[in-house]
């Protein structure tokens, strides 16, 4: 982090952080503005994870701005991390690596034996963290469908 920021808190993300949140992402991640994928707009995105009510998706905020996000799932059987997204001027500070434990540790707290996640392939940058953040390769190929459209 920058010096002189104060030290992020992470907390519960609830509807009125809906707009800060999709600033922070719409900044750091710019496919949650692609029209092509639909799947990634942040609003429903946001809106339907609230609604699933499993307290599973944190903010970071510092000098009551919101400098981090990370978004969680646990199905139980796996945990997902489905998202993090962490402000240019608090990179490479530790509040990325701060937000992905606490997302592990809510996860371990409800019984979940591991983690997976998914990285962009064009997303070198997020590679190395999750690298660095102990996530290794699994020898499985990852597939999708769109449903509803």
């Amino acid at each position: 982090m920058t010096a002189g920021l104060s030290v992020p808190e992470i907390r519960a993300v609830t509807p009125g952080d809906t707009d800060a949140v999709v600033a922070l992402w719409e900044r750091t991640l710019p496919e949650y503005g692609d029209p092509t994928r639909p799947q990634r707009a942040p609003r429903p995105s946001i809106r339907r994870k609230l609604d699933w009510g499993d307290g599973l998706f944190w903010l970071a905020v510092s000098d009551e701005e919101v400098v981090g996000t990370v978004m969680a799932g646990y199905d139980g059987h796996r945990g997902w991390i489905y998202s993090l997204a962490v402000h240019p001027d608090h990179r490479r500070g530790g509040l990325g690596t701060a937000l992905v434990a606490h997302a592990e540790q809510e996860l371990a707290r409800l019984g979940c034996p591991k983690v997976n996640l998914q990285v962009l392939a064009t997303n070198a940058d997020g590679a190395e963290f999750w690298a660095a953040t102990g996530y290794q390769p699994d020898p499985v190929l990852g597939l999708g469908k769109r449903l509803g459209g």
